[in-house]
């Protein structure tokens, strides 16, 4: 019995992740979508010893400037290492279907987003999902301008039956002219002016969750839960 109990402990045991195991998976997901990510990094880590190297040497303080140097180096080599990691999540969803509902997903605080679309065509796979925060209502779109303006429009109509004098505001996500890039989604969010009290977001999102009845399956094809990009990433 004892034997059975030692043999079968180490596969019950999850091992913990080191620091540098999440170091090394970042690494390896920015460096998919920039080969040359190596370089930018020894660069960076470079440049910045020889800045403090010359500071040593100017100020004859050799042993301070050197550890603040490294300290330094290591620093702004793992913030530029966060910024690759970060595009390249947002680059690898880019494009695909539900990639608005992933980036919506990460939003935890003062909005209240819809994790599945308010709207979509089954055809063209055109969505739009819905965001409730202190600027009001966002209607975000995901496709071609000319195809998702109809859906936006006919989301608007359905809100002012519900809350007549709630702002609406529509993003529109994309490569096209006019349209916000999905790296920069949540930036244009913070950009909303400001327009109802944090108790009226409540109440908000209290009325459309009573008048909803859009029990309506996401269509085939279209699953927003696997378009996802790294949580860290995303947060910067």
């Amino acid at each position: 019995m004892a034997r059975n109990n030692q043999s079968s402990s180490p596969a019950t045991t999850t091992k913990k992740k080191r620091w540098y195991s999440y170091i090394g998976e970042a690494y390896r997901i920015a460096k998919r979508s920039y080969p040359a990510l190596g370089w930018y990094l020894t660069a960076t880590f470079l440049l910045s010893l020889t800045l403090f190297a010359v500071l040593g040497i100017t100020t004859g303080r050799y042993i301070i400037w050197s550890v603040v140097g490294v300290m330094t180096a290591i620093t702004l080599t793992l913030f530029v290492l966060t910024q690759f990691v970060r595009r390249a999540s947002y680059a690898q969803i880019e494009g695909k279907p539900g990639a608005v509902g992933a980036v919506l997903g990460q939003i935890r605080r003062g909005w209240i987003v819809s994790q599945e679309p308010v709207r979509f065509n089954p055809r063209s796979q055109d969505l739009v999902f819905r965001a409730i925060g202190r600027p009001g209502v966002v209607l975000i779109t995901e496709g071609p301008a000319n195809r998702v303006q109809r859906l936006a429009a006919e989301e608007r109509n359905s809100i002012k039956r519900i809350a007549p004098s709630a702002p609406v505001h529509i993003i529109q996500v994309g490569s096209e002219e006019g349209q916000v890039r999905i790296i920069d989604l949540q930036k244009a969010l913070r950009k909303l002016p400001k327009q109802v009290s944090h108790r009226e977001v409540a109440a908000l999102a209290s009325r459309f969750t009573a008048v909803r009845n859009n029990n309506i399956p996401i269509p085939k094809g279209i699953d927003p839960t696997k378009a996802r990009a790294s949580r860290r990433a995303m947060r910067g």
